[in-house]
């Protein structure tokens, strides 16, 4: 009896597991460039970093709750990886954002998930959705001027749509 109950935890953590993500790609330092495609697929998009190197974009997951970042050096070899999405990561973006270029926020959190004008304030609001148990997601105001404004947490309006009764929160 101990042991199905043992087996039946298992299961239960395993798709548990499986809901929260697709976990860490299986990618090594040094890798060829030209091997991360097999891994991950084409990039979303490129992005320019310091040194001639280049920051790979991979969008993932249900809803876009997941962005990996692939940091490749001048010769084409990974040199990093992270999921930009993580909530620790984004708390601490929130607090350096204010005055980030337009390109450094792509660069950092990959493309929103939604983009909408910024009311009666201007420029835009951009929106990512996040691995959570909340019913939340993450927003940047971006200005006329392309800086960042400010940056938080807020409420998932698809939370509140009553036609969609998977969602967290039901």
């Amino acid at each position: 009896m101990k042991r199905m109950v043992a087996i039946s935890v298992l299961v239960v953590l395993a798709g548990l597991t499986g809901c929260a993500g697709f976990g860490a790609p299986a990618l090594r330092v040094g890798q060829a460039q030209t091997e991360i495609a097999s891994v991950l697929g084409q990039p979303n998009a490129r992005h320019a970093l310091p040194g001639g190197g280049t920051r790979l974009e991979f969008a993932r997951g249900p809803m876009g709750r997941e962005t990996w970042m692939v940091d490749v050096d001048a010769n084409g070899r990974v040199v990093d990886w992270l999921q930009a999405l993580e909530e620790p990561r984004l708390h601490a973006f929130q607090a350096r954002a204010p005055g980030m270029s337009r390109d450094e926020l792509l660069r950092t959190l990959g493309r929103p998930g939604e983009r909408r004008r910024g009311g009666w304030a201007g420029g835009e609001v951009w929106s990512w959705r996040f691995v959570t148990n909340e019913c939340q997601w993450f927003q940047v105001s971006l200005g006329d001027d392309q800086r960042v404004r400010d940056a938080g947490f807020g409420i998932d309006p698809r939370c509140d749509d009553r036609r969609e009764p998977s969602l967290p929160g039901r």
